[in-house]
């Protein structure tokens, strides 16, 4: 755990609040200093804060949330899960780009969520023969690539995903709409234990936070911030796998749809993001492979080029930043300076070219990794 424990409790316990969510609750972190400091920050201050407001001011000083904090503390440390927090250095870069990401991860499992090429998988939950000798052989190809799987556990495509990855030896990652209490379908609690080596499962949900239906809209959207790209197998005209694909698009997310035969009405979601150029069109792992350059030869990816002759200061903001960019309130909070000495010395990094302004008030290095992309896409 990368915060320290007082303070991991008191960011699990914002995360508690009702009607906070998680990007107030960056928010209040960002002005008050920690989450510490918001507990103890008087109401009045804290509904000055834009955004916050007189009912959520009061909501945050009402709310009896630290009991049940601690209980799940202690709930992660019995069952060895890790709890990662948005400021920790193991918090996933990727979804670090998000502005919706959650304020806090539970893992469990052996593996990395900062693999070098990660594909989610999705698709309808009444998949055909064809949807799942497609995931079986594309993600053979794949494993050229050694990209790691990630989907949502739930029947069908995703199923088939992640059995395929275990079949040919890629990591695989399942994001769960509940808490780590419980396995969601019961019947593929073999397949989360088997995903365990190698790979693992991820939430942002509490134990005892049950598989409701409002749980998996949000649960798609760590899908998508978790990938590089994402794949729609089959999907009908409406659904989960849809809404994965629309949030990977508004992320930058690369997208990519299986095409089927027309009139199948599992075929329809794929061929209408195709046809609307939401999603590239893929009959193969090798297409994905190429479309993502990931099969070039050697390792992928490489280490950022760090700026010579950079003063301590500058270091940091790179090291803060790097590789997925960082809001300027996360920026000042871990820099530990005035926002308007923050403010000028990102400007006067970004006049320099060493940093460049993302959308939403973020800030990213202006580098580029080794003959390949910038770091932020």
């Amino acid at each position: 755990m990368g915060q320290p424990e007082n303070e991991l409790l008191y960011m699990l316990a914002l995360r508690l609040v009702p009607g906070i969510g998680d990007l107030n609750a960056r928010k209040l972190i960002a002005w008050c200093g920690s989450a510490a400091q918001v507990f103890s920050t008087p109401a009045g201050k804290l509904r000055r804060i834009p955004g916050i407001g007189e009912v959520l001011a009061k909501t945050v000083k009402s709310s009896q949330v630290l009991d049940r904090a601690g209980e799940e503390l202690a709930f992660c440390e019995r069952h060895h899960i890790e709890v990662l927090a948005y400021l920790d250095q193991g918090y996933p870069v990727r979804l670090k780009e998000c502005d919706d990401g959650p304020l806090i991860l539970f893992k469990r499992g052996s593996g990395t969520m900062e693999a070098r090429r990660v594909l989610a998988v999705v698709g309808t939950r009444k998949a055909t023969d064809y949807g799942i000798s497609f995931c079986d052989q594309m993600i053979e190809e794949l494993t050229a690539g050694q990209v790691t799987i990630i989907s949502g556990l739930a029947y069908g495509i995703d199923a088939a995903a992640h059995r395929a990855a275990l079949q040919h030896g890629l990591p695989t990652f399942g994001v769960l709409a509940h808490g780590h209490d419980r396995i969601y379908p019961y019947s593929h609690r073999r397949l989360a234990q088997r995903m365990l080596n190698g790979g693992g499962l991820v939430t942002e949900f509490l134990s005892r936070e049950i598989p409701e239906r409002m749980n998996f809209p949000r649960r798609n959207r760590i899908i998508a911030g978790l990938s590089d790209a994402i794949l729609v197998v089959e999907a009908a005209q409406t659904g989960g796998a849809l809404i994965t694909a629309e949030i990977a698009g508004s992320y930058n997310r690369d997208v990519f749809a299986l095409p089927g035969r027309v009139g199948d009405p599992f075929s329809e979601g794929c061929l209408n993001l195709i046809k609307t150029n939401k999603a590239a069109l893929v009959t193969s792992g090798r297409d994905i492979l190429q479309m993502m350059n990931w099969d070039q030869q050697g390792e992928p990816g490489g280490q950022l080029v760090l700026f010579p002759a950079l003063d301590p200061l500058e270091e940091k903001v790179i090291s803060i930043t790097s590789p997925a960019g960082a809001h300027i309130d996360s920026i000042t909070l871990q820099l530990g300076l005035p926002p308007g000495k923050v403010s000028s010395l990102l400007l006067d990094m970004e006049f320099r070219g060493l940093v460049r302004v993302l959308p939403g008030n973020r800030f990213a290095p202006a580098v580029k990794r080794p003959g390949g992309s910038s770091s932020v896409s």
